[in-house]
């Protein structure tokens, strides 16, 4: 399959030879083959730059561990508490003194494991919910990453293309003036072009060791990546309409932790409700009086008397906190409603965008830049008019890559909100036709 961004490529500067003084043939510059070296099968793919990152990103790691705290939490929330062993000596003299061995052993009523091994099931949901939203980011964050070295390492191709015409054209200006064929005057603009494309190469390669770097870091590696990155492969159809779009909200990672709080701070106020009912405390022991030469058994039994202090101030508050979950939960799906709109809707104009560039723009600009070309050669247009005919072109495929990269942010904006929903083809740009990579 060719290169979704082949269409930007140079296929389409192909354009007729420009004379020079004895007519003779200035070879243009061709574009690099999307099954050439640059998109070799050793370049990093899609699909590797995501497994790296969720290998390797030490934010998700950070996360993970959140599920292992959670497991301790809930075998702490399952044990009883430990018997106490205590010892009472009265009197000094040893044929005088009274001692005391007894156990005590706390019961808890009123269901306060139960409510404890509860709320630690719902803060293990809460870790679970966190981990699977940061890998959705993560995931959207490593595709946006990707096409943006896609986007800047097209740009740079573009402009390394751009660069050799212009010193081709800025050479076939050179000899016209020579043959007395056209004014300095065109020579100088010719000149001033080229200047400008390198002033355009140097920032693309600056942009593309940045994308590089970028893209990197999404891993936890500080050395951008090297070499260049393939274009993923992904069959072409309709994507989801918005509407398709907002049934899957609600199974959203964001959602789904924010729906996980609200279990949780329900949890915690059951476990507040529990502590309103006193433990009950179970002695145990034996008494020895060496006085009179006696051992008797000691049974015992505490419970406070919750007069004052029932935990009705901390009821109160974990209600509060679980109607404020509830509110949060709503605000977190208004919140996602309109950015998945406002991202379906950027991702439906970046495709028409697409389809207007591949269907009328850019043929257009390639047959006005041929014709132009074709005149320049038979004297009849001026070399401004090949300039400009030149720029309309190029500026069209960057337009092209601009709205390339805008398809795949909204779709990795659609993915982050949503999770890993097949999009049916949202990633990938309409497919240029045979004519335009011939």
């Amino acid at each position: 399959m060719r290169s979704l961004l082949f269409p930007i490529g140079l296929a389409l500067l192909c354009a007729q030879p420009l004379s020079a003084a004895a007519q003779a043939p200035v070879p243009i510059p061709a574009t690099p083959s999307a099954d050439g070296p640059l998109f070799a099968s050793s370049a990093l793919t899609l699909e590797a730059s995501i497994r790296r990152a969720f290998q390797s990103n030490p934010g998700l790691r950070a996360a993970g561990r959140d599920l292992d705290i959670a497991a301790g939490q809930r075998m702490q929330a399952g044990l009883v508490p430990n018997p106490q062993l205590s010892y009472l000596s009265e009197g000094i003299k040893k044929d005088a003194r009274t001692t005391t061995v007894q156990i005590n052993q706390a019961i808890e009523l009123g269901g306060k494991r139960g409510a404890r091994i509860t709320l630690a099931e719902r803060e293990r949901d809460v870790a679970s919910a966190d981990l699977a939203s940061y890998r959705s980011v993560l995931r959207a964050d490593v595709v946006t990453a990707f096409f943006d070295v896609l986007t800047a390492q097209e740009r740079l191709l573009l402009a390394q293309a751009s660069q050799e015409l212009s010193q081709k054209v800025t050479g076939a200006a050179s000899r016209r003036v020579t043959a007395g064929k056209i004014s300095p005057v065109e020579e100088t603009r010719a000149r001033v072009a080229e200047a400008s494309t390198k002033i355009e190469l140097s920032q693309a390669g600056n942009d593309l060791a940045l994308a590089k770097r970028r893209l990197a870091a999404t891993w936890g590696s500080l050395t951008p990546i090297e070499g260049m990155v393939e274009t993923p492969a992904v069959p072409v159809g309709a994507h989801l309409t918005t509407a398709e779009l907002l049934l899957h909200l609600p199974a959203a990672p964001q959602i789904a932790r924010a729906r996980s709080e609200v279990e949780r701070q329900a949890a915690t106020a059951e476990v507040e409700r529990s502590r309103r009912f006193p433990d009950l405390t179970i002695s145990l022991g034996s008494k020895r009086d060496e006085q009179i030469g006696i051992r008797q058994t000691v049974v015992g039994l505490a419970v406070p008397f919750p007069l004052f202090d029932r935990n009705q101030g901390n009821v109160l508050s974990a209600l509060r906190r679980t109607d404020k979950a509830r509110d949060e939960l709503l605000a977190v799906q208004n919140k996602l409603s309109v950015e998945l709109v406002q991202a379906s809707l950027r991702l439906n104009g970046a495709r028409s965008e697409l389809d207007i560039l591949r269907n009328e723009i850019l043929p257009g600009a390639q047959s006005a830049y041929e014709a132009g070309t074709k005149g320049f050669e038979l004297g009849k247009f001026g070399f401004l008019d090949v300039l400009d005919a030149q720029r309309t072109l190029f500026q069209a495929k960057t337009q092209y890559v601009r709205a390339l990269a805008e398809s795949h942010r909204a779709a990795a904006d659609i993915e982050r909100i949503v999770g890993n929903v097949e999009l049916h083809g949202s990633l990938t740009s309409p497919q240029p036709n045979n004519k335009e990579t011939q």
